[in-house]
C-alpha cells in the first residue's frame, strides 16, 4: 500500500501549460506596446488623455497627470507578467521571476533609448515595471502555496483513511499464525498448526 507521505502533491501540468501559453501571448502584447516606434501608432496617447479626463471628472486631483498615469499603468502592465511567469516556472523557481522581469524591463528601456528615436528611455519605467512584476509574482507564489497546502491536507487525509481501513480489516480477519503463537505462549508448549482433511 502506498501512503500519502510516500507521495508528494503532483505538479499540475494543466496549470503550467496554460500559464506558459498565456505568458507568451501577453509577453508579445507587452513587446508590441513597449517596442513600437511611436505610441501614436497604437493610440496610447489618445487613450491616456481619455483616461485622465475621466479620472479628473470623478474627483482625482488635476496634479495627477500623464507622468503619474504612466507610472501606474506600467505597474499594472507587468502584474500579469509576474503572475503568469510565477505560475509557469517549476517548483520553487518562481522567485526567478523577481529577477528576470526587472532585467527584461531594463532591456526594453535600453532598446528604446538606443534604437527607437521617438521613444524615451526612463529609469522610472524600470522601477514601475519591477514593482508590478514583483506584485504579480508574489500573488502567484501565495496561490501556489495555498494549493500545495490543500494538496498536502488531501494526501494526509488519504493516509489516515488508508491506515484506519487497514486496522479495521485486521481486526475482522486476524492472522491465524498469530493466534497459534499466542496459544503456545499461554500453554508453555509449542503447538504446531494442525491441518484437517476431509473424510
Amino acid at each position: 500500500m502506498t501512503y500519502a507521505d510516500d507521495r508528494k502533491p503532483a505538479r499540475s501540468r494543466l496549470r503550467v501549460g496554460l500559464a506558459t501559453v498565456l505568458f507568451i501571448i501577453y509577453l508579445a502584447f507587452v513587446m508590441w506596446v513597449t517596442l513600437s516606434p511611436t505610441l501614436d501608432g497604437i493610440g496610447v496617447n489618445s487613450i491616456a488623455e481619455r483616461v485622465l479626463n475621466g479620472l479628473h471628472r470623478i474627483g482625482v486631483p488635476d496634479s495627477f497627470g500623464y507622468m503619474e498615469l504612466e507610472f501606474v499603468a506600467n505597474i499594472g502592465m507587468f502584474i500579469p507578467l509576474g503572475f503568469l511567469l510565477g505560475l509557469a516556472l517549476p517548483g520553487w523557481g518562481w522567485w526567478l521571476a523577481l529577477l528576470i522581469l526587472p532585467a527584461y524591463s531594463g532591456l526594453i528601456e535600453w532598446t528604446q533609448g538606443e534604437f527607437l528615436g521617438d521613444r524615451v528611455s526612463d529609469i522610472r519605467d524600470v522601477v514601475s515595471n519591477s514593482i508590478g512584476a514583483w506584485i504579480g509574482t508574489i500573488i502567484a507564489a501565495f496561490i501556489r502555496a495555498m494549493v500545495h497546502a490543500r494538496d498536502r491536507r488531501v494526501l494526509a487525509r488519504a493516509r489516515w483513511d488508508d491506515e484506519h481501513r487497514g486496522s479495521r480489516a485486521r481486526r475482522r480477519d486476524p492472522d491465524p499464525t498469530a493466534v497459534i503463537d499466542n496459544y503456545s505462549a499461554q500453554n508453555g508448549t509449542p503447538t504446531a498448526p494442525t491441518r484437517t482433511f476431509p473424510y
